[in-house]
Order: structure tokens, then C-alpha cells, then sequence
């Protein structure tokens, strides 16, 4: 019999604890090869059904309307049908409504390519409607002004120099569906309460980097954003005209307006997506000199005009765990 306190037996308990520690070491190697194994299965039983178009994942859930496109132009033909002939193929396309605002109606090859390019994709069942919004005032606000025969609820509203992969458009949409009151989009930007200014309530406005930095963000720009279509009546109809007066006159600022808009009518903040940019354009009004400093005037005149700052802000963010390695 060896003495719990004599010399062997402490020695005996020495030897022990590192073979206690190797078995832990073992399991815990073990889960870690047994985790990755399942994640590989995971992501190769995902890849093995996504075989569809542009090898994005075909959804059989998409609701029978699914969601209206309502592309932005200005003389970039080339652009536009580019534009159409990617999200033609993503699979919860409904119709697409080309805002056109040119002095110029679209020509008739314009129409005719463009009409062939979207019966190309539908087929059997699938039947998707094209129309061209002509108006004959050019004003920023035409792109948010009401379609009454709107099918589909959900508005994908989008610029045409830029495009997103169908598989993030979808991913988007599904978010949208969970919450079809408020914007959801993939281009955030914030503002803020510049505290610098004494007692004056003056607000900043902030682009990409700034949402960076701040890991917030109270927007997302309607040039890549999912909206119920309520807002479009609401933005023609119901949104103060001292603020679309604003937006006609200075050019600019109709994406900060519909934010402003659909914030004062939830309470809530926008939903940032995730989703891979790809820019096939090459001038806008972003790119000129002095852009911040004109967002910030937009910022602080319609917080006047609403009496208030309904911007509301948030650090969610909503990523595709599909392409994700972990969560």
C-alpha cells in the first residue's frame, strides 16, 4: 500500500497529470478535425447544389412576384443593356422599369435589344414585363416617382454602372422580406452630430470610410437597395415638396431624401448586405469635387424640413454564411 503523503505516492500523481493532459489534447484535436470535416461536407454539399446560372443556388421559395428592378440611366446605353443582361438571370426577377429621363425618347434599336435581351430569359412559366418610364422633365426625383401598375411589391433600386452578384441581390431580397418596412441595401453610409458646431444641432455626413471607422452607418444609397413600393407613392405624394424642390434644384440628394423618408415613416434603421461591388462605370456625380460637403447640406436642410433627424443608426450587418468559413 502506497501512503497518500509519502514520496512515492506524490511522485505517482506527478506522472499522472501529463498523461491526463496528452488525453485532453487528443480530444481536443480530435473535435477540431471533426468540426472541419463537417464544415468541408457542409460547403461541399452547398456547392454541389448551386448549380445554376452564374452558378448561383436556384431558389424554389422566391414569391410569385418577386421583385421589380427599377434601373437609373443617363445616355450610357452600352451600360444599361450590361446592366439588364446580368440581373435578367437572377432568379427573383419580376419586371424591369428603366427610368429614362433624356430629352430624347429611347430609340427603336435601344428598345428592341433591350427587349431581346430580357425574352431571353423568360421561358416556360417565367414571364418577365420591361417598360420604360419615359419622363419629360430631367430631375433626379423621376427615379422614386410612382408606378401605379407595380406588380411586385419589393423595389430593387439600382444604378447602371453597377452590379452585384444575383446570388447577394437574392440574399438581399430574402432580408428584405423579413423586414419589408425598411431599406436594405448594399451601400451604407452615416451621419453624425457634429458636436463642434456649440449649441447649433449641425450634422455630418459620412461616406464608406467613415462607416469603416465608426463600425456604423444610418443609410444605405438606393443606387443598389431593396424598398416596399409604398415609398414610391410616398416619396411622389407625401414627402415634403420643399425637399424634391431641393433634390431638382441642386441635383442631387435623392437617395439621402428616400432614407430620410422611410426612416421618418419607421423609427427604424436601414439593413446593410454584404455583397460584392462591381463598378462598370466610370463618372458620376460622387466623383466631383466638393461631394461630402454638399451631402452634408442635403443632411442638415431635410432634418429642417422634417423638424427633426429621423436617421436612425445601427452596427448590424448581413453577411452570406454560405461563402463565410466562420460565422
Amino acid at each position: 500500500m502506497v501512503m497518500r503523503g509519502s514520496p512515492l505516492g506524490r511522485r505517482i500523481r506527478q506522472l499522472s497529470l501529463p498523461a491526463a493532459g496528452s488525453v485532453k489534447i487528443k480530444l481536443l484535436l480530435c473535435c477540431c478535425i471533426c468540426f472541419t470535416l463537417i464544415a468541408l461536407a457542409g460547403r461541399a454539399s452547398t456547392f454541389m447544389g448551386r448549380k445554376h446560372r452564374n452558378g448561383f443556388s436556384d431558389r424554389s421559395s422566391v414569391p410569385r412576384k418577386g421583385y421589380a428592378i427599377l434601373i437609373n440611366t443617363w445616355k450610357r446605353n452600352d451600360l444599361l443593356k450590361k446592366s439588364i443582361s446580368h440581373y435578367i438571370s437572377c432568379s427573383g426577377l419580376h419586371s424591369v422599369h428603366i427610368v429614362w429621363s433624356e430629352p430624347d425618347p429611347p430609340s427603336d434599336y435601344l428598345v428592341k435589344c433591350i427587349d431581346t435581351i430580357v425574352r431571353s430569359e423568360s421561358k416556360g412559366d417565367r414571364r418577365i414585363e420591361l417598360k420604360f418610364d419615359i419622363n419629360k422633365e430631367d430631375s433626379l426625383n423621376n427615379r422614386f416617382k410612382e408606378i401605379k401598375d407595380l406588380e411586385a411589391d419589393a423595389v430593387f433600386s439600382i444604378d447602371d454602372d453597377v452590379i452585384f452578384p444575383c446570388s447577394s441581390v437574392e440574399l438581399a431580397f430574402d432580408v428584405w422580406q423579413s423586414a419589408p418596412d425598411t431599406m436594405v441595401g448594399f451601400v451604407p453610409r452615416m451621419h453624425w452630430l457634429d458636436k463642434s458646431r456649440n449649441n447649433m444641432r449641425h450634422y455630418g455626413y459620412g461616406g464608406w470610410w467613415s462607416v469603416w471607422w465608426m463600425g456604423q452607418y444610418s443609410m444605405v444609397l438606393s443606387k443598389a437597395a431593396f424598398f416596399h413600393k409604398k415609398y414610391l407613392t410616398m416619396y411622389t405624394n407625401e414627402m415634403p415638396a420643399s425637399v424634391r424642390e431641393y433634390v431638382a434644384r441642386n441635383r442631387n440628394c435623392e437617395d439621402i431624401a428616400m432614407s430620410f423618408l422611410v426612416a421618418n415613416a419607421t423609427g427604424a434603421p436601414p439593413v446593410w448586405v454584404k455583397g460584392k461591388i462591381f463598378e462598370i462605370g466610370t463618372t458620376g456625380i460622387s466623383s466631383l469635387g466638393g461631394h461630402n460637403e454638399r451631402r452634408t447640406k442635403c443632411v442638415n436642410r431635410f432634418a429642417t424640413e422634417y423638424g427633426k433627424m429621423p436617421l436612425v443608426s445601427t452596427s448590424m450587418k448581413v453577411v452570406d454564411s454560405r461563402n463565410t468559413w466562420f460565422w
